[in-house]
C-alpha cells in the first residue's frame, strides 16, 4: 500500500516581494509599530544594564525594610552577590595556591618526592577547586534569580487575574 501523495497548497494571490513592497507604502493602514512599553508579554528582565543600575538605588531601603517581603531586592542585587563571590573565591585561590607552593616547598627539604607532589598537586587541584567554585557561584546565583523572578511574574499574573 502505498500513501496518497499530499495535496500541494494553493499559492498566494501575489507574490512576496509585491506584497511587502504594498505593506510599506504609506497612506494605507497598516498595523502599527511595536512598542515594548505595550507588550503584554513583559518577562520583568531588564531590557538592559542600564534600567538594572537605576533601578538598585530606587527605593531600595524601601524594599530592604519591607516587613511584608512584598518587594524583592534579591535581582537588584545579583551582580553585587556574584562580584563579592568572585573576589572571595580569587582571595582562596591565591591563598590556598601560595600555601601549597610554599607547603611543598618546605617538604622538598624533608622528602623530595613529597614536596614535589604536593606542589604538582597543589598546581592541578587548587585551581580545578576554583574554576568549580565559580561554576557552582553562578548556578546558585542564577537560580536564585530565577525563582525570584517566577515569583515577581506569579505575583504580576495573580493581580492581573483579580481584576
Amino acid at each position: 500500500m502505498t500513501d496518497p501523495t499530499p495535496p500541494v497548497p494553493p499559492l498566494p494571490e501575489q507574490p512576496a516581494a509585491d506584497a511587502a513592497r504594498s505593506a510599506a507604502t504609506p497612506g494605507e493602514a497598516s498595523a502599527p509599530a511595536y512598542d515594548p512599553a505595550t507588550d503584554p508579554d513583559d518577562t520583568g528582565v531588564p531590557r538592559s544594564l542600564d534600567d538594572d543600575v537605576a533601578a538598585v538605588g530606587r527605593g531600595f531601603f524601601a524594599a530592604l525594610f519591607d516587613i511584608s517581603f512584598r518587594t524583592f531586592i534579591t535581582r537588584r542585587l545579583a551582580s553585587v552577590f556574584y562580584v563579592v563571590g568572585l573576589i572571595a573565591i580569587a582571595i582562596g585561590f591565591i591563598v590556598y595556591l601560595v600555601n601549597g607552593i610554599v607547603g611543598g616547598a618546605s617538604l622538598l627539604w624533608i622528602n623530595v618526592g613529597a614536596g614535589v607532589t604536593a606542589i604538582i598537586a597543589t598546581i592541578i587541584i587548587v585551581p580545578l577547586v576554583a574554576f568549580i567554585a565559580v561554576i557552582a557561584l553562578r548556578f546558585i546565583i542564577e537560580a536564585v534569580v530565577a525563582l525570584i523572578a517566577i515569583a515577581e511574574n506569579t505575583e504580576r499574573t495573580a493581580q492581573h487575574t483579580r481584576r
